[in-house]
Protein backbone atom coordinates (compact mmCIF):
# COMPACT_ATOMS: atom_id res chain seq x y z
CA UNK A 1 0.00 0.00 0.00
CA UNK A 2 3.13 2.66 0.89
CA UNK A 3 4.69 1.49 -2.21
CA UNK A 4 1.59 2.28 -4.45
CA UNK A 5 1.09 5.83 -2.35
CA UNK A 6 4.84 6.64 -2.81
CA UNK A 7 4.15 5.44 -7.03
CA UNK A 8 1.34 8.69 -6.98
CA UNK A 9 3.44 10.53 -5.46
CA UNK A 10 6.00 9.25 -8.13
CA UNK A 11 3.50 10.14 -10.79
CA UNK A 12 2.61 13.98 -9.80
CA UNK A 13 5.82 14.73 -10.06
CA UNK A 14 6.51 13.20 -13.45
CA UNK A 15 3.46 15.31 -14.64
CA UNK A 16 4.95 18.66 -12.97
CA UNK A 17 8.22 18.04 -14.29
CA UNK A 18 7.11 17.03 -17.72
CA UNK A 19 4.17 18.70 -18.91
CA UNK A 20 2.27 17.31 -21.84
CA UNK A 21 3.98 13.75 -21.63
CA UNK A 22 2.26 10.83 -20.34
CA UNK A 23 4.82 7.81 -18.25
CA UNK A 24 5.38 5.12 -20.33
CA UNK A 25 5.54 1.41 -19.22
CA UNK A 26 9.51 1.82 -19.08
CA UNK A 27 9.31 4.59 -15.62
CA UNK A 28 6.30 2.88 -14.51
CA UNK A 29 7.71 -0.53 -14.34
CA UNK A 30 10.96 0.89 -12.62
CA UNK A 31 8.90 2.74 -10.77
CA UNK A 32 6.98 0.71 -9.16
CA UNK A 33 9.88 -1.77 -8.54
CA UNK A 34 12.17 1.43 -6.99
CA UNK A 35 9.05 2.32 -4.70
CA UNK A 36 8.53 -1.52 -3.63
CA UNK A 37 12.11 -1.73 -2.47
CA UNK A 38 12.05 1.82 -0.94
CA UNK A 39 9.27 1.15 0.85
CA UNK A 40 11.03 -2.50 2.15
CA UNK A 41 13.79 -0.44 3.52
CA UNK A 42 12.15 1.86 4.89
CA UNK A 43 9.95 -0.43 6.63
CA UNK A 44 12.84 -2.19 8.29
CA UNK A 45 14.12 1.15 9.46
CA UNK A 46 11.04 1.68 11.24
CA UNK A 47 11.07 -1.46 13.15
CA UNK A 48 14.43 -0.96 13.96
CA UNK A 49 13.24 2.28 15.77
CA UNK A 50 13.69 2.89 19.41
CA UNK A 51 11.02 0.97 21.34
CA UNK A 52 10.65 3.63 24.06
CA UNK A 53 9.81 6.87 21.33
CA UNK A 54 7.05 8.04 20.34
CA UNK A 55 6.40 6.33 16.90
CA UNK A 56 5.30 9.20 14.56
CA UNK A 57 8.87 11.27 15.85
CA UNK A 58 10.43 8.06 15.27
CA UNK A 59 9.31 7.87 11.74
CA UNK A 60 10.17 11.42 10.87
CA UNK A 61 13.24 11.23 12.43
CA UNK A 62 13.91 7.65 10.67
CA UNK A 63 12.68 9.20 7.35
CA UNK A 64 15.05 12.27 7.81
CA UNK A 65 17.93 10.30 8.18
CA UNK A 66 17.50 8.17 5.35
CA UNK A 67 16.78 10.87 2.95
CA UNK A 68 19.83 13.09 3.96
CA UNK A 69 21.99 10.49 4.53
CA UNK A 70 21.47 8.44 1.76
CA UNK A 71 18.96 9.82 -0.88
CA UNK A 72 20.34 13.61 -0.92
CA UNK A 73 23.88 13.21 -1.56
CA UNK A 74 23.78 10.64 -4.13
CA UNK A 75 20.96 11.63 -6.01
CA UNK A 76 22.60 15.71 -6.19
CA UNK A 77 25.84 14.58 -7.60
CA UNK A 78 24.07 12.41 -10.38
CA UNK A 79 21.94 15.52 -11.29
CA UNK A 80 24.47 17.77 -10.85
CA UNK A 81 26.99 15.81 -13.17
CA UNK A 82 24.07 15.16 -15.88
CA UNK A 83 23.67 18.62 -16.25
CA UNK A 84 20.79 19.16 -14.37
CA UNK A 85 19.83 22.32 -12.57
CA UNK A 86 20.11 23.33 -9.00
CA UNK A 87 16.35 24.03 -8.44
CA UNK A 88 15.39 21.16 -10.30
CA UNK A 89 18.13 18.88 -8.68
CA UNK A 90 16.80 19.84 -5.28
CA UNK A 91 13.04 19.60 -6.58
CA UNK A 92 13.81 15.72 -7.38
CA UNK A 93 15.37 15.59 -3.66
CA UNK A 94 12.14 17.44 -2.05
CA UNK A 95 10.61 14.37 -4.60
CA UNK A 96 12.49 11.99 -2.63
CA UNK A 97 11.41 13.32 0.58
CA UNK A 98 7.98 13.46 -0.14
CA UNK A 99 7.57 10.14 -1.02
CA UNK A 100 9.41 8.82 2.17
CA UNK A 101 7.32 10.59 4.19
CA UNK A 102 3.85 9.81 2.50
CA UNK A 103 5.56 5.94 2.49
CA UNK A 104 5.71 6.25 6.35
CA UNK A 105 2.56 7.79 7.07
CA UNK A 106 1.00 5.01 5.26
CA UNK A 107 2.85 2.77 7.65
CA UNK A 108 2.67 4.13 10.52
CA UNK A 109 -1.19 4.57 10.12
CA UNK A 110 -1.48 0.62 8.68
CA UNK A 111 -0.61 0.01 12.17
CA UNK A 112 3.12 -0.45 11.41
CA UNK A 113 4.27 -2.27 15.07
CA UNK A 114 8.04 -3.45 16.10
CA UNK A 115 8.14 -7.08 17.33
CA UNK A 116 8.21 -8.17 20.75
CA UNK A 117 11.31 -8.29 22.08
Amino acid sequence: MAAIFGLLVGLGHFLLSKPGERPKLDFLIPAMIAQFWLAAVLAGALLMGPPSSEPWISMLMTVVVIWVGLIVPPLMVTLRFRGHSGPMAAADSLHWLLVLLVQAAVMQSLGLVRPPY
